[in-house]
């Protein structure tokens, strides 16, 4: 295992300090505000760790209601809502000094038989001669801002490899549809578990942006203010996320301010292993430019 996956590893086990609580430090990317991945992560991980082993996450629905701190540790308070007789809802709010910047749902089932079908994946080309998305972002070093070039530029513990590559700095409108793909950069444990905590807290990135694409904007424009605001995962069984994922990803709708934007997550084999939806905060700011 890398160093930088190791330490997402350890960035998404979280520390317990009383019964139903937990603590887990976090992580500066260089953006304006905590990487919402990074709570979605250890949201679920949280929740995971009150939850007996049979049971495995199906879904988890969050509201981003403050942006949060990437100086400090994050609180994680779980409330056992109800464990039925098939399924166990947790109930799971992130506080950083005194407020709640993250509250979410999440919902535990049994394996069971059922009936089954799913879409068909994309014909797209494979990730084995595509650039990835932090080699692309070297070749345009110059263009990033100077305080934060050592933490965008660094090794990352997910490898991200675009599909098709776009300009983010002179970006042409285009449809609102992406694919990339991605996985861990390195070998994780056998756990399952684990291996959903790594997809959540992957889930995040190129989902909003996405709702950018018929616009000729970018997250890399200075007068462009952008911020999650609410966030769903569902996943439809294990799946590895040290393997290759295809993030097929499209914006239905943009409007008031707001983008939204969902993905399906298709293993090599071309299973659908895992949906996801955002809407955002997509403001333009004139005042900023």
């Amino acid at each position: 295992m890398s160093h930088v996956l190791d330490d997402l590893v350890n960035l998404l086990t979280l520390e317990p300090i009383e019964e139903n609580l937990f603590r887990g430090r976090s992580q500066d990317l260089g953006f304006r505000q905590l990487f919402g991945g990074q709570v979605l992560g250890q949201s679920l991980s949280a929740a995971s760790q009150t939850v007996e082993e049979a049971r495995h996450v199906h879904s988890l629905h969050g509201y981003f209601l403050r942006p949060g701190d990437a100086s400090l540790p994050v609180v994680y308070m779980v409330d056992r809502v109800r464990d039925g007789g098939s399924f166990s809802t947790r109930r799971v709010t992130a506080v950083q000094k005194g407020n709640t910047i993250f509250t979410c749902s999440a919902s535990f089932q049994y394996d069971e038989e059922g009936f089954s079908h799913q879409s068909h994946m994309p014909e797209v080309v494979g990730p084995e001669n595509l650039p990835t998305e932090l080699e692309l972002m070297r070749h345009r070093e110059e263009l990033i801002p100077l305080h934060m070039r050592e933490k965008l530029l660094c090794p990352k513990p997910i490898e991200i490899r675009p599909v098709t590559e776009r300009d983010p700095y002179n970006p042409t409108p285009g449809d609102p549809v992406k694919y990339v793909w991605f996985r861990a950069d390195g070998q994780l444990a056998d756990l399952p578990a684990l291996h959903k905590y790594v997809m959540a807290y992957a889930s995040d990135f190129n989902l909003l942006t996405t709702s950018l694409l018929p616009h000729g904007k970018s997250v890399w424009h200075r007068d462009m203010q952008m911020a999650s605001l609410d966030h769903a995962l569902w996943f439809h069984g294990n799946l590895i996320a040290d393997d290759w994922l295809l993030y097929a990803l499209d914006s239905p709708w943009a409007g008031n301010a707001r983008g939204f934007a969902r993905g399906s997550v298709y293993n090599r084999a071309g299973q659908l292993v895992a949906s996801s939806a955002q809407e955002g905060l997509i403001r333009h700011r004139k005042d900023w430019a």
